[in-house]
């Protein structure tokens, strides 16, 4: 069985599509397990004698909403697997599924009308699996029976899934386009049919009662556009065309990491076997890089808000950036005048705001800094475009210097070299615009902070070794320390 993995999916239901995450089957202690991203409480609408515990999988909007969540969220199923202190530094870009992880259960009616071919069948398997596992996870009833029981159970909560994957015509979808060739199988595929106009209502209601539109309490039900204006908007960024950004499966690591938590939402003990998973299996994940790690942050913004807001400033020439520091989190600007980073400050220390709001407050007003003279900067003062960092533009020191630590203290591979990258460029800057000659000592290429930053360039995949990390950890403090001597809150 593939070691510990997590994966982000997409479920389209409703004209709606959710963003969540999955954890692929994984062995602890002898036993099977798999989870998705989720919590359960009590039903408190329920009668008295009909409430119990209900699991439910938290859905999000976009990936930036997903991964806004996961920076920031412990209560939840995956707080514990064994990866998951990586995927809590992941930005939207490396949560953001690729096509097998995405699952269309309003699309299965139009493919079941259509003749056969090898991507219906493959469609059909995935949304299958996928539907069952999520019965699995989502199952409570009947908790303290025996786990030989498991199959009765499923039955209890989601009876017509049950049925569905039971079905000799759903299980032929495993067979791949065979099943359904010839006479045999046009009868198959027929077959197959009528099991989905019977059951496909009912297996959507059962999963309905499931699912958090809600991501947690944390966006709403109208903050989901349509399944169709999503699919045009990720058409719009290239996604579908970069299949090497988007083939993500996470991250993986050796056994010896923390245990992952048993909870009611999570199987123990499933009957279905690893490898029988229409969907891709986890076994070929690699660490996925870590582009951003901003732990600290405490913006969320839609993506269309962010894409909408960096048209104005990327055609002012000045954009908004957030830095986290051991002191806390902020906003500011920067621009860059003959190739060196100059920041909304003065005297070299920067201003940092707590929100996009304040930020845009100070931009109206008429204290000097030395912004004040760049020649756009009457479009600046002037706009009511909410000053939202784009990904590329936030950075998170205290984070990296977190995950260095836990690198440091023996969890060897648990991140790429890529991660120093995003959080050095904020620091490089800082150190530039404010004249912080010991960090430039730091950040150069004879110290191990330089090469192994170098290394990030050259081979960004690399994995961090304990050894390495041990080193680095005392220079990148004093890289954070330098830097937090300039940084200026401002209300």
């Amino acid at each position: 069985m593939a070691r510990p993995s997590i994966v982000p999916i997409a479920l389209t239901l409703d004209d709606r599509t959710g963003y969540t995450l999955w954890a692929p089957p994984w062995e602890e202690d002898g036993e099977e397990w798999q989870a998705f991203l989720g919590s359960t409480t009590v039903d408190d609408d329920a009668d008295d004698d009909d409430a119990g515990p209900v699991a439910r999988v938290h859905l999000f909007p976009s990936p930036a909403a997903l991964a806004a969540f996961c920076r920031v969220n412990t209560d939840h199923d995956l707080a514990d697997h064994p990866v998951w202190p990586v995927v809590a530094t992941l930005g939207a870009a490396d949560l953001t599924p690729d096509e097998d992880h995405r699952f269309d259960l309003d699309g299965v009616y139009d493919v079941v009308a259509e003749n056969p071919d090898r991507w219906a069948v493959d469609e059909l398997a995935a949304v299958f699996d996928i539907v069952g596992r999520l019965a699995e996870c989502c199952d409570t009833s009947d908790d303290d029976e025996e786990e030989d029981d498991d199959e009765d159970e499923v039955e209890a909560d989601f009876e017509a899934v049950a049925d569905l994957v039971a079905r000799p015509e759903s299980a032929a979808l495993g067979l791949g386009i065979d099943a359904f060739v010839g006479r045999a199988g046009e009868e198959t595929w027929v077959a197959l049919g009528t099991t989905v106009d019977e059951l496909w209502e009912d297996v959507l209601e059962e999963l309905d009662e499931h699912l958090d539109w809600t991501g947690a309490g944390t966006v709403q039900v109208q903050d989901y556009p349509s399944a169709a204006l999503e699919a045009e908007a990720r058409a719009d960024l290239g996604t579908e065309d970069d299949d090497e950004d988007d083939d993500i499966e996470l991250v993986e690591v050796e056994g010896t990491a923390a245990p992952a938590a048993r909870t009611d939402a999570t199987v123990r003990g499933s009957d279905r076997p690893a490898g029988g998973s229409a969907a891709p299996a986890p076994g070929n994940a690699t660490t996925a890089g870590t582009r951003a790690i901003r732990g600290g942050s405490r913006l969320t913004a839609t993506p269309a808000a962010v894409a909408a807001a960096a048209e104005f400033w990327e055609g002012v020439g000045i954009l908004p950036v957030e830095l986290v520091a051991p002191a806390g989190s902020g906003v500011t600007l920067r621009c860059y005048v003959e190739d060196r980073a100059r920041f909304l400050g003065r005297d070299g220390q920067v201003f940092l705001f707590p929100d996009p709001v304040a930020l845009a407050l100070f931009c109206a007003g008429d204290e000097d800094h030395d912004l004040t003279e760049i020649s756009s900067w009457a479009e600046v003062a002037d706009t009511d475009t909410l000053p939202l960092p784009a990904d590329q533009d936030r950075y998170d020191l205290t984070g990296l210097a977190e995950v260095l630590g836990e690198v440091a203290d023996g969890a060897g591979g648990l991140v790429e070299h890529r991660a120093l990258l995003q959080p050095v460029e904020g620091a490089r800057d800082v150190a530039e615009y404010a004249g912080l000659s010991r960090v430039e000592e730091l950040l150069a290429g004879t110290t191990p902070l330089g090469q192994a930053i170098a290394r990030g360039e050259a081979e960004p995949g690399a994995t961090l070794r304990a050894e390495d990390a041990a080193v680095l950890v005392g220079a990148w403090d004093e890289v954070v320390t330098a830097v937090g001597t300039v940084l200026v809150f401002r209300d």
